[in-house]
């Protein structure tokens, strides 16, 4: 169903502050005062968001895609998230087929949708390479060749953040969502060059990206920029893989001075995974070691929890004690999505969903 090069869905620069929160009025009394939340600076965003992550690359997974990103936007969830890696670029696609049909029919206005993505691996086209030749072929033939990325740039394979790559990333994602703005652009798990170059090189690498970010903020391409990651910043500072918020904050001053736009991070938080809250990971002054919400409220960095259900494992079978712990709620889902969202600093909990049941189900989780 979905189709590349998507014809823009407005002349309009993406979300907007008046835009989220006309959006946010539409919808504030169907949820809990606190369901919309500032986002990335002025934005509002509601604190459930879809995500596009799990899936097969094929035609049935596209369809329960649409249904669901379609009945997101017509129940008051604003913010979707994805990655061009994701599933074969499909993701990226549907959701631009699907938002672009909820602006014609009237649904939503462009400037009211937080769309967020990622850059950093390799991205598929549509389905896998059927070996790993073909794959080693296909990256040569497609990135390598045209010069689009250097081979001593990709690690582990498949994993590249050079300018010239993320800079073809951001066209390709723009095509793929027939945006004219990524609202939100992330580095897709910086820590996975970790596995092959030095701390000091991969603040090269940051800081070489965040030149071409800051650029392509002010071409109206990115509406702000940060990182997706899984464990970087949810491990302690002598720990391999490792993130330093205050020096990647630090690395963003440098190139775009106090107003520069490394607005937010995207990591795992749930029952499961709860470093972000209870784990000293990020340093700041000095030798204070805190968890990552207590360092990014400092910062003033927004938070996105990805992994909320913890890929569906926390949809059942929940302790008794969380269960009572949200009375009001009918699901271990729901209270699983709550949970998260009730932590203070998390602006927004993302959640997988590939069908209208799983919506409603979710959505319920920020109602009244």
């Amino acid at each position: 169903m979905t189709r590349r090069g998507s014809p823009s869905t407005g002349k309009d620069q993406g979300a907007s502050p008046l835009g989220t929160a006309r959006f946010q009025r539409r919808f504030a009394d169907r949820f809990a005062k606190d369901f919309f939340r500032p986002f990335a600076g002025e934005l509002a965003a509601s604190s459930l968001g879809i995500g596009t992550y799990l899936g097969e690359c094929d035609d049935a997974d596209d369809t329960g895609y649409a249904e669901a990103i379609r009945a997101a936007l017509e129940r008051g969830i604003n913010v979707i998230d994805s990655s061009i890696n994701y599933r074969c670029q499909r993701s990226e696609r549907v959701v631009g087929e699907t938002l672009r049909a909820a602006i014609a029919d009237g649904v939503v206005k462009r400037d009211e949708v937080i769309i967020c993505t990622k850059g950093g691996y390799v991205p598929l086209d549509t389905t896998p390479p059927p070996t790993r030749d073909d794959y080693l072929a296909y990256l040569q033939h497609t990135f390598v060749e045209p010069g689009i990325v250097a081979p001593e740039d990709i690690v582990g394979g498949g994993h590249a953040l050079s300018p010239s790559f993320i800079a073809h990333q951001i066209k390709a994602s723009q095509a793929n969502l027939g945006v004219r703005t990524l609202d939100v652009y992330y580095l897709h798990n910086p820590e996975q060059q970790l596995d092959s170059v030095q701390p000091a090189r991969l603040r090269t690498i940051l800081r070489r990206a965040f030149v071409l970010l800051e650029e392509r903020v002010g071409s109206g391409d990115i509406g702000c920029y940060g990182c997706a990651t899984w464990n970087g910043l949810r491990t302690p500072p002598d720990a391999r893989g490792h993130l330093d918020l205050s020096e990647i904050v630090g690395i963003a001053r440098d190139v775009g001075g106090d107003d520069h736009h490394f607005r937010i991070v995207q990591l795992p938080i749930n029952l499961a995974m709860s470093e972000a809250i209870r784990l000293p990971t990020q340093r700041l002054g000095g030798r204070r070691v805190v968890p990552l919400l207590q360092a990014t409220a400092e910062l003033g960095i927004s938070v996105v929890a990805s992994a909320s259900l913890m890929q569906s494992r926390l949809t059942t079978e929940l302790p008794p004690a969380v269960r009572d712990s949200f009375p009001s709620l009918a699901t271990d889902a729901q209270r699983a999505l709550a949970f998260v969202r009730s932590l203070p600093g998390v602006t927004c909990a993302l959640a997988g969903m590939r069908s209208l049941a799983h919506v409603d189900e979710n959505v319920a989780a920020g109602k009244r």
